[in-house]
């Protein structure tokens, strides 16, 4: 198997502008991770749940059912991780296994409607709290913003595709 190769960087510095985007988000990634803040958010939210449980729920409500190996691939964790967030989030009651239809040995991992009522407050609350934080932002401006998040986040997800792929070999 090839080790796949580093992408080359552009040469020179980057751009004063991409800089600037790097630098904020880092800043907002630093706000929105701080272990306040995500326990701030599950008290709105009324969901007793660790950051790993959030993750996992969030990814499953977006893309259910899933095997906990292509959850671990979606998260970037390790399958023994899933594992032990699975165990937790099913003794609570929000989520469940159920057999995988193209493999009957396998299962995937479902959301309860628990779970579902779960995610959902954790969303709203989170939705709330943004809403509160832009609210002197005008309709037009909070629309540019999701129209230029959306696009960033595919053009992320392209080129981390693109990073992944094995480099192809020639005989």
């Amino acid at each position: 198997m090839a080790t796949p190769s580093l992408p080359e960087l552009p040469d020179g510095p980057a751009s004063p502008e991409v800089i600037e985007i790097e630098r904020a988000l880092t800043r907002i990634t630093y706000l929105s991770t701080r272990a306040r803040q995500h326990d701030r958010l599950m008290a709105l939210a009324g969901v007793p749940l660790d950051r790993a449980a959030v993750a996992l729920l969030r990814q499953v409500a977006d893309s259910e059912p899933l095997r906990p190996g292509e959850l671990a691939n979606r998260l970037g964790v390790e399958a023994s991780h899933v594992t032990r967030t699975v165990q937790q989030l099913q003794k609570t009651g929000y989520v469940t296994r159920v057999p995988d239809p193209d493999d009957r040995r396998a299962q995937r991992i479902e959301l309860t409607e628990a779970g579902r009522q779960a995610i959902d407050r954790v969303r709203d609350a989170g939705a709330r709290g943004m809403q509160l934080a832009l609210s002197e932002w005008a309709p037009q401006e909070l629309g540019q913003l999701a129209t230029l998040f959306h696009r960033m986040v595919d053009d992320f997800l392209a080129y981390a595709v693109e990073d992944d792929a094995e480099p192809t070999t020639t005989v």
